[in-house]
């Protein structure tokens, strides 16, 4: 087995257990970097995924974390309305500021085990499905959840992300 990115998988099963959220990680054997690859090995539905995805919005570019359904595409206008900034200020974040805001690179970042907490939505689309699958602090490995569990783990709110 070759060497993976411990450290991120390391801060996502502390931060479940100090939540009372332990879980069985699931590990694999080749990356799982999208919600395709992702549902693929698991054999769900690619809504099942949970992204974990960051912006930067308004003028301090506080970054953002979104957990979007793997089915959708996150409408930064949306977002933009809900945080009361415009629009051209919402961007996806690059490679290392998700590093620097999660402590975990892009194709495996987590929705819990960062430096910091961050500010949170959950895609609606998520509560809809029994089981979702979200990453574990590297592009190898996910855990199971809840969409309401997602909520409870990040403080985050319930929100439409994806464009009508």
């Amino acid at each position: 087995m070759s060497r993976h990115d411990v450290t991120g998988r390391e801060a996502v099963e502390r931060a479940l257990e100090a939540a009372g959220a332990p879980r069985e990680i699931r590990t694999f054997d080749t990356p799982v970097p999208s919600a395709a690859a992702a549902a693929e090995q698991l054999g769900c539905e690619v809504g099942a995924i949970a992204n974990s995805l960051v912006f930067t919005a308004g003028e301090e570019a506080e970054p953002v974390l979104v957990l979007a359904s793997g089915a959708h595409r996150v409408d930064p206008r949306r977002l933009a309305t809900h945080l009361g900034v415009a629009k051209r200020r919402v961007k996806r974040a690059d490679p290392d500021t998700v590093l620097r805001t999660t402590g975990q690179h892009v194709g495996g970042v987590a929705p819990v085990g960062h430096p910091a907490p961050l500010r949170c939505f959950v895609d609606v689309a998520l509560t809809a499905h029994p089981t979702v699958w979200a990453g574990a602090g590297d592009e190898h490995s996910m855990f199971p959840t809840t969409g309401e569990e997602l909520v409870a783990l990040t403080g985050g709110t319930l929100l439409e992300v994806a464009a009508d």
